[in-house]
């Protein structure tokens, strides 16, 4: 991609407002539209009235939105931006998409002579600031080459698949071992404190064991101290898990694990309401077991 082809960001929120803001500091020109008019106006580069106009004066627009209806709502049907981009433009969604939707979309697109790639991100706010994203990129190699050095300018690229949906499922997969390796560790804790082991002890060991594993080394110490994260919606956690047991049905797969984590996050969504919170699920396995993992977080002295 040439750094004058006109660059679209549709949605400038938490993630698309440092997105944006890292684009125009490598020196592409950056045109946004959000429905806060004071974030388009935060993220420092031109601005649009409509969404239609940003389409329009676009080369690659690139979607950052909340989640799956967003992105179907804003692309296609009455009034969908596919309609406005010009023919020979991209089409770059970093949204955590359905890849059925996506299909539905690309079809629109290729129609029109539009190229389609979706890379969903991995990482969340500080990763999008300091540019050290990872893309979960799907779609056709042309369309992907073209993407590549904006998508560089944010963080890691690996194409994982030439279907538009490739990325999104892999990302979906990603998220759902994270999300049910939360609850296990969870219900480990739990049942180890209930029974008298020291979580701070147990946290230790289990890291050092053969069931370590990321949650454990880079999240479970803030599980500890109360933080249940709160970057990313549990509504959107359950749309994320939600997909995946109605793909899995869909492809007739065993989902029997993976549709029981998907179920108590949705039991967590039903409790504390559509709040900010990815580990919500554990903190309703808390309440449930009637006790609080950061009771004892401190590790004993070593004398």
């Amino acid at each position: 991609m040439s750094l004058d082809e006109r660059i679209g960001i549709l949605g400038v929120g938490r993630m698309g407002l440092p997105i944006a803001h890292n684009l125009l500091a490598a020196g592409y020109v950056v045109t946004t539209f959000d429905t806060d008019a004071t974030r388009s106006a935060a993220a420092g580069g031109a601005v649009t009235e409509t969404a239609a106009g940003l389409a329009e004066g676009s080369d690659i627009l690139i979607t950052v939105l909340p989640g799956m209806a967003e992105i179907e709502g804003a692309m296609i049907g009455a009034g969908g931006l596919i309609d406005y981009l010009p023919p020979g433009a991209l089409w770059l969604d970093l949204t955590s998409n359905d890849p059925r939707i996506a299909h539905s979309i690309e079809e629109s697109a290729s129609a029109r002579d539009i190229q389609s790639v979706g890379a969903p991100m991995g990482g969340g706010v500080s990763a999008a600031r300091d540019g050290s994203l990872q893309f979960f990129v799907g779609g056709a190699n042309r369309a992907v080459d073209r993407a590549r050095p904006v998508l560089e300018a944010l963080g890691s690229v690996d194409h994982v698949g030439e279907g538009i949906g490739d990325g999104y499922l892999t990302k979906l997969l990603a998220n759902l071992l994270w999300f049910g390796q939360a609850v296990a560790v969870t219900e480990a804790m739990l049942l180890g404190k209930a029974l008298g082991l020291s979580p701070a002890v147990l946290r230790d060991q289990l890291a050092a064991s053969a069931g370590g594993s990321v949650f454990i080394d880079e999240y479970l110490d803030r599980l500890l101290a109360g933080d249940y994260l709160e970057t990313f919606g549990i509504d959107r956690c359950v749309e994320e898990l939600e997909t995946l047991v109605s793909l899995a049905r869909g492809a007739n797969v065993p989902f029997e694990l993976s549709s029981m984590v998907a179920r108590l996050h949705r039991d967590a969504l039903e409790r504390f309401g559509a709040i900010d919170g990815e580990l919500l699920a554990a903190r309703l396995l808390e309440e449930r077991a009637g006790t609080v993992l950061r009771a004892d977080v401190s590790r004993p002295s070593s004398e």
